[in-house]
């Protein structure tokens, strides 16, 4: 009886361990091969991959007898752990503060037998899995904006006046972000709105963008640069709508219906994000469609050898 006992609880105690080592299958995070299929896969500068499993989910829910693993990297050498590349005994991979010339191809050779049960007879068996992993970055964002203003007429120098006087409003309240106002622009047009005589109005068309001299001190020396930098211009743009979203209020709740004759349309207000890459990065997204926005690492063949 005792030693039925002691056997059931053994088998329970093994019991576990298999549940918990099947458990992993549903985890995030994890990346299967697919047979024939290069798997792509898309990892921010300075961040470590997901885990890449040399394995299809197929095979993965089944017995595995003998398994071994052998992973070649883009310079076609086989790969073994260090500081950034982590290889477990059940051959998953992890690159660690992953780098530019970490990009390419990872192959994994997955190798296992078969085993008959009558006979012991085995057979091995070889599964080859390709990942191409890519580097990317997010990318710079600078934003494109357009308002208009009221004039008594489309000849003076007032209208001179007023755009080199919201160019310095704009740039005093953004400069500690270590954003300013470029290509800055108007042109006056001649506006018939329906019930109401014809206007003058200014049409401002201007961009915030981010690099001034000095911009990288917002980095703070941090790797993943990127998001410092589009954090500052994107505190830039709440703060400029924020402006002109005060002057709307500002005539509305000062002015009622007598309006000075310059002053913000109201929602006249604009404004469109612009994505732009570093060197050496680029958008294809007709090659990188599950990661369209990123900006990835232009290959080169140099970087592989």
């Amino acid at each position: 009886m005792r030693a039925w006992l002691l056997l059931s609880a053994v088998l329970c105690y093994l019991a576990g361990i298999a549940w918990s080592r099947s458990s992993l299958l549903s985890e995030k995070g994890l990346v299967y091969g697919k047979i024939g299929h290069p798997v792509k896969i898309y990892v921010k500068l300075h961040q470590n991959s997901p885990v890449l499993v040399c394995m299809d989910s197929q095979r993965a829910s089944k017995e595995t007898v003998d398994p071994t693993y052998l992973w070649i990297g883009p310079n076609e050498k086989t790969l073994t752990g260090n500081n950034r590349i982590s290889i477990t005994k059940t051959g998953r991979l992890i690159l660690k503060d992953f780098l530019e010339l970490l990009s390419g191809l990872y192959t994994c050779t997955f190798s296992y037998k078969t085993v008959k049960a009558e006979t012991q007879e085995e057979t091995i068996v070889k599964k080859r899995y390709d990942f191409m992993v890519f580097a990317y970055q997010e990318p710079d964002y600078s934003y494109q904006m357009a308002v208009r203003f009221t004039t008594k007429s489309c000849v003076g120098r007032y209208n001179e006046q007023l755009f080199r006087l919201l160019k310095k409003i704009l740039n005093n309240l953004i400069s500690d972000l270590s954003c300013h106002i470029i290509e800055p622009s108007y042109k006056c047009h001649v506006v018939k709105i329906p019930e109401h005589d014809l206007t003058h109005e200014l049409f401002i068309a201007f961009q915030v963008n981010l690099f001034t001299p000095g911009w990288r001190g917002a980095c703070n020396e941090s790797d993943d640069c990127e998001d410092a930098t589009n954090h500052n211009i994107l505190k830039a743009r709440d703060r400029i709508e924020e402006f002109f979203h005060s002057q709307a209020d500002i005539l509305y709740h000062r002015f009622n219906k007598t309006l000075p004759a310059m002053h913000f349309v109201n929602h006249s207000f604009h404004v469109v994000r612009v994505d732009s890459c570093r060197p050496g990065f680029g958008k294809n997204e007709g090659l990188h469609s599950n990661c369209a926005s990123c900006c990835d690492l232009h290959f080169c063949p140099c970087l592989w050898s």
